[in-house]
C-alpha cells in the first residue's frame, strides 16, 4: 500500500513537471536557454554541478529533486556527489496527436516495468527505490516535436551518493 502511495505521489510530481515544462522551457529554448552541463568527451557523464536546461538532461544524469510550478531548469551533480534522482531509463513516444493517457500508459509500462528491473535488480514492488517520469506536455509536443520520456530513480530515504544502477534493493 506505502509503495502505490508513493508511486502515484511520484507519478503527480511528473505530471506537474511535464506541465510546467510548457511555457517557460519553449521561451528559454527559442531564447537560448541555459544548454548543458560540463561533461566528460567519452562517458558523457555530468563532470561539473551546473543549472542546465530541462531538455539537456540526459540517460545517466544524477539530479536534485525539481520544485513544482514552472520548471525550466534542473541541477544535475556528477554521480559521485550527494544527489536526489537519477535518469536511468529513456523512450521515445510515437508520434500523432497528442495523447495524455496514451503517453502516461507508456511511461509507467516503461518506467516501472522491465528497464526499472534491469537497471535495480529487482522488481520495482519487491524494490524499496521509487521512479517516476518526466514526459512531453501538449506544448512541448506540438511546439519541439518532443516526443522523450525520461524515467528518474530515487531513494525515499533520501539522498544517494553514486548510482543505483545494480542496487538490488
Amino acid at each position: 500500500m506505502m509503495k502505490t502511495r508513493t508511486r502515484l505521489a511520484m507519478a503527480g510530481s511528473a505530471a506537474i513537471l511535464a506541465v510546467a515544462l510548457s511555457g517557460c522551457s519553449v521561451i528559454d529554448g527559442i531564447l537560448g536557454g541555459k544548454g548543458d552541463a560540463p561533461r566528460d568527451e567519452e562517458s558523457g557523464q555530468v563532470t561539473e554541478s551546473s543549472n542546465i536546461d530541462i531538455f539537456s538532461l540526459k540517460v545517466g544524469d544524477c539530479k536534485m529533486a525539481s520544485g513544482t510550478g514552472m520548471i525550466e531548469d534542473t541541477d544535475v551533480v556528477p554521480c559521485d556527489q550527494p544527489h536526489d534522482e537519477e535518469v536511468f531509463f529513456e523512450f521515445k513516444v510515437d508520434d500523432g496527436e497528442y495523447d495524455d493517457a496514451a503517453i502516461t500508459a507508456a511511461a509507467e509500462t516503461q518506467c516501472y516495468g522491465q528497464p526499472f528491473t534491469d537497471f535495480v535488480g529487482l522488481d520495482y514492488n519487491s524494490s524499496s527505490l521509487d521512479a517516476a517520469y518526466i514526459s512531453p506536455s501538449k506544448d512541448t509536443w506540438e511546439q519541439l516535436n518532443d516526443r522523450v520520456v525520461q524515467c528518474i530513480i530515487a531513494d525515499p530515504a533520501g539522498q544517494t551518493t553514486g548510482s543505483l544502477k545494480g542496487s538490488a534493493r
